[in-house]
């Protein structure tokens, strides 16, 4: 069995360490805290789907600091808005998110 079988960051450069601790430190989105789910259901809406984050728009940054798990619906959003920009969006405040609900890996990058 391969190492990383069952892993799939390897397109993003992210080493299996780094991929095991964001996922078990990330359980829920680092940005609305929905809980997320691995895979979309068949037929089923993908807003929920765990995906990958650099919280800084940069793929080079691979740190624990800038890899987070977030939902499809947040990530979507967030595209490759500035952190601090997309934050005062309306999405953010329609969800209710800000700086002081989301994650503490995000408070920090803030």
């Amino acid at each position: 069995m391969k190492p990383n079988k069952g892993l799939g960051m390897n397109r993003w450069k992210i080493p299996n360490w780094l991929e095991l601790e964001v996922r078990e430190r990330d359980k829920s989105c680092v940005y609305c805290g929905i809980q997320m789910i691995e895979k979309m259901p068949k037929g089923g809406p993908r807003k929920a789907v765990a995906t990958w984050e650099h919280i800084i728009n940069d793929e080079t940054i691979i740190t624990r600091e800038n890899i987070a798990r977030c939902c499809a619906s947040c990530n979507s959003s967030k595209g490759t808005k500035k952190l601090l920009d997309w934050i005062k969006s309306d999405y953010c405040n329609k969800k209710n998110i800000s700086k002081e609900t989301v994650a503490e890996v995000i408070k920090n990058a803030l």
